[in-house]
């Protein structure tokens, strides 16, 4: 008797042994083509997940996961980065991100005019010139805002730089003055401020007022305060247009005095008249590169820009804010000025983005007042043909009639260029969109179809299609590349140890469905999408899970060691 209850105890023990020694994961994803993000060939393999972290990656791992993905066929790659992201609004209405999310989007990177530090006037007036998407703002730093998204919940994660816009706001509202050494010392501190509470540099969007007040030391000071945080430098140019060259060199000259990397906004040559000045920038950032100067672009990947009819007129006008630009406009002296100006293809003190697209190149598509939505999906030289008046006088009315900047889009580049860039070696891509669905509030405006198939676009017309650059590369520069000019820590690759952001997706079907005409339509052929080890988007749906976190900067000082330093050379920079 005793025998048989020994043997029966060994057998009972041996299988215990045996199933602890087989591995059990929270995810494996199986026989899929990886595309690490190294921008190495592509291998066949395995990847295993568990919690929130890639537990291995071999050509077969043992075990078995609680989820199994059949890959066969399909790309596996990281979650992709939006280096130039606009959902700040879109994500507190759905944290899905879904116009993203569906193109394998993990990371949103935000803050061109970030969302703090805040002054009660720059509350109330954030709550007053809300349109479609209303909400209460109940946080005054960034880190506040920072907060509330990953409290509230979000399904990718999301990173933020400070604006220095913003910045500028808090001390000098939106006046065109420029700061007393004793402002600008404490410009400087809202950056410190901000660095520590998680942003990952300094950003300016230099062509829009009051921004565009702002002088170059001006930059440079508050510049150096994000390089001692381990921060970079990163803008729209002042000039992407008649004055492009020296829009260039003045990120260049930011970053080298600044010590930090730089890099440039949705780089284009806005205007046909500019379609010849790409070679002459390619060279100068090729040849800030070869020096040792750290500076990279992103882009878009469409011949239109979008923007407000903010960009259609001269920054003088629009001194104080909205409200006090259309004050102004309703002076009838004052709308001649600006009318002439509007006409002026090459003005010396502004960029004429109108000029560049003309009014048959102008697409509406935002506004805030119900009576002027059906204008949504018209151009600018069809609604003034409808009202029977100039382009000038339609354009000027209608900041008057909806109170508001009005949502454009603009055709100005080349699609030549477009190919070109692409396969840069120092370009990233960032939809300079929201990240929509396709429902609800949502609708009640037009999208620039980049909201929805900038990534997408990239991997099925310029790398499937047409072939500008591979789709390692592509990957590359939408994952590995991006989160080393950022300096993230364990993100950006498919790696053992890594945050587990990984796309799964079939290089043969994915592709951009939206148009300029029907922009609210999802992208396709990406079939799940992991964010930190969790499903957000899964056979081809979103889970609706809140898979995101807040991704935080070097110098945050919720993180071990976080803080700014003394110099920024006391950081280690990726080249």
């Amino acid at each position: 008797m005793y025998r048989y209850y020994a043997i029966a105890l060994f057998l009972v023990l041996a299988g215990s042994t045996s199933a602890s020694a087989t591995p059990i994961y929270d995810v494996v994803i199986r026989n899929g083509t990886i595309y690490d993000g190294s921008g190495g060939s592509p291998f066949v393999a395995d990847v295993a997940i568990n919690g929130d972290r890639i537990a291995a990656i071999a050509p077969h791992i043992d075990g078995s996961g609680r989820t199994e993905v059949d890959a066969r066929g399909k790309a596996v790659s990281p979650g992709f980065i939006n280096m130039l992201a606009h959902p700040e609004e879109s994500l507190i209405a759905d944290g899905r991100g879904l116009s993203d999310l569906a193109q394998g989007v993990t990371l949103e990177v935000i803050g061109e005019d970030s969302m703090g530090p805040l002054t009660p006037e720059m509350i109330r007036l954030g709550e007053e010139r809300q349109s479609d998407i209303k909400y209460k703002i109940t946080w005054t730093t960034l880190g506040g805002y920072l907060d509330m998204l990953q409290k509230k919940g979000i399904s990718p994660n999301v990173a933020s730089f400070v604006g220095a816009g913003t910045v500028r706001t808090n001390l000098l509202c939106e006046a065109d003055v420029q700061p007393t050494l004793a402002q600008l010392e404490a410009m400087q501190g809202l950056v410190k401020q901000a660095m520590e509470e998680g942003a990952l540099g300094l950003t300016d969007a230099l062509i829009y007022s009051p921004n565009t007040y702002a002088k170059t030391p001006e930059l440079i000071a508050l510049a150096k305060v994000s390089a001692k945080c381990g921060g970079i430098y990163i803008a729209h140019l002042r000039s992407e247009g008649d004055r492009l060259e020296e829009g260039v060199q003045e990120s260049i000259d930011i970053a080298e005095a600044s010590g930090a990397p730089a890099e440039i906004y949705h780089f284009k040559q806005a205007g046909r008249d500019s379609w010849p000045k790409l070679d002459k920038v390619v060279a100068m950032i090729n040849a800030a590169r070869a020096r040792g100067t750290r500076i990279t672009a992103n882009m878009y990947t469409y011949t239109a820009g979008a923007t407000g009819l903010d960009a259609a007129m001269p920054s003088w006008v629009q001194d104080g804010g909205l409200e006090k630009w259309i004050a102004r406009l309703k002076d009838p002296a004052i709308r001649a000025r600006v009318k002439a100006e509007m006409l002026d293809a090459h003005p010396k003190t502004w960029e004429n983005i109108y000029a560049g697209a003309g009014p048959e190149g102008t697409l509406l598509l935002a506004f805030k007042n119900p009576k002027l939505k059906p204008l949504a999906g018209k151009t600018l030289a069809e609604v003034a043909k409808m009202r029977g008046e100039s382009p000038e006088d339609t354009a000027i009315d209608l900041v008057i009639e909806d109170g508001s900047r009005v949502g454009v889009a603009y055709f100005l580049m080349s699609e030549d260029s477009v190919r070109r860039e692409v396969a840069l070696p120092w370009m990233s891509f960032g939809s300079d969109e929201a990240a929509p669905a396709p429902e609800g509030v949502f609708l009640l405006a037009k999208s620039h179809p980049r909201a929805y198939g900038n990534f997408a676009r990239l991997l099925g017309k310029y790398v499937r299609e047409n072939h500008d650059l591979t789709l390692q590369d592509a990957v590359h520069r939408l994952s590995g590349f991006p989160a080393q000019n950022l300096s993230l820590a364990d993100r950006g690759l498919l790696k053992a140890g890594y945050y587990a952001d990984v796309v799964v997706f079939d290089p043969n079907t994915i592709a951009d469905r939206a148009t300029y005409a029907v922009p609210d339509q999802l992208a396709v052929g990406v079939e799940d999408v992991l964010v930190n080890g969790g499903f957000a988007f899964k056979d081809g749906k979103p889970t609706g899970a809140s898979t995101g976190r807040v991704v935080r900067g070097r110098a945050w000082t919720g993180a071990t060691g976080g803080g700014c330093r003394a110099s920024a050379s006391d950081w280690s920079w990726s080249k």
